[in-house]
């Protein structure tokens, strides 16, 4: 009777054993572990050559309104990576600087444009070079001189907008963001507006 009680005793405690391996593998298990979310990492993978600030919807029948670019052809494009610091260096813009006759070729054809005079319009860069614009065809518009304000007048807010960003009056985003939405409301708020507004010479 004796070696039964034992025999009993080892099988019970064999039982609880297997059950308690059981449950514990079964409450490990991935199905019942609680998901835990990854902490972000900040990504140090260079970003593309041209950050895109809006996708170019068209690419033929632009139109210009007004003074300013049609926005689905030209949505206007930054360099990535690029800082105040950087663009506030004397002749950064000269360096970067790199629009082929090719490429200004192809701008004015997609804004219908089959022959025009010297000085009567300028491939300009929606996003200025010296506020970190890009050289694609995206951040590209045929702008012309007159009737006034044209390019002149956008020559001068590029400057004051560098001027603003440099002296840390405003931040090289928000400088991006202004002459990409709506140059010509930057100008009209500039002091020197009316003075400028009646420049119509050309280069």
């Amino acid at each position: 009777m004796r070696n039964r009680s034992v025999v009993s005793g080892l099988l019970i405690i064999i039982v609880l054993v297997v059950v308690v391996w059981i449950l514990t593998r079964h409450q490990g298990s991935p199905a019942n572990q609680a998901v835990s979310t990854p902490t972000p990492t900040v990504s140090m993978t260079p970003a593309p050559s041209n950050l895109v600030l809006g996708v170019q919807t068209k690419t033929a029948g632009c139109q210009v309104n007004g003074a300013l670019q049609d926005k689905e052809c030209t949505p206007g494009a930054t360099i990535p990576g690029v800082t105040a610091a950087q663009v506030c260096v004397s002749g950064y813009a000269k360096s970067v600087r790199n629009v082929s006759n090719q490429v200004k070729s192809e701008v004015y054809k997609e804004y219908g444009i089959v022959s025009h005079t010297s000085g009567q319009y300028e491939v300009d860069h929606l996003i200025s070079l010296e506020l970190g614009g890009s050289n694609d065809i995206s951040n590209l518009w045929p702008e012309a001189a007159n009737p006034v304000p044209g390019f002149h007048q956008k020559d001068v807010v590029e400057n004051y907008l560098h001027n603003q960003v440099c002296q840390g009056k405003l931040s090289l985003e928000e400088a991006q963001k202004e002459i990409s939405t709506d140059w010509l409301a930057v100008f009209n708020s500039m002091p020197e507006a009316s003075t400028q507004s009646d420049t119509s010479e050309n280069p």
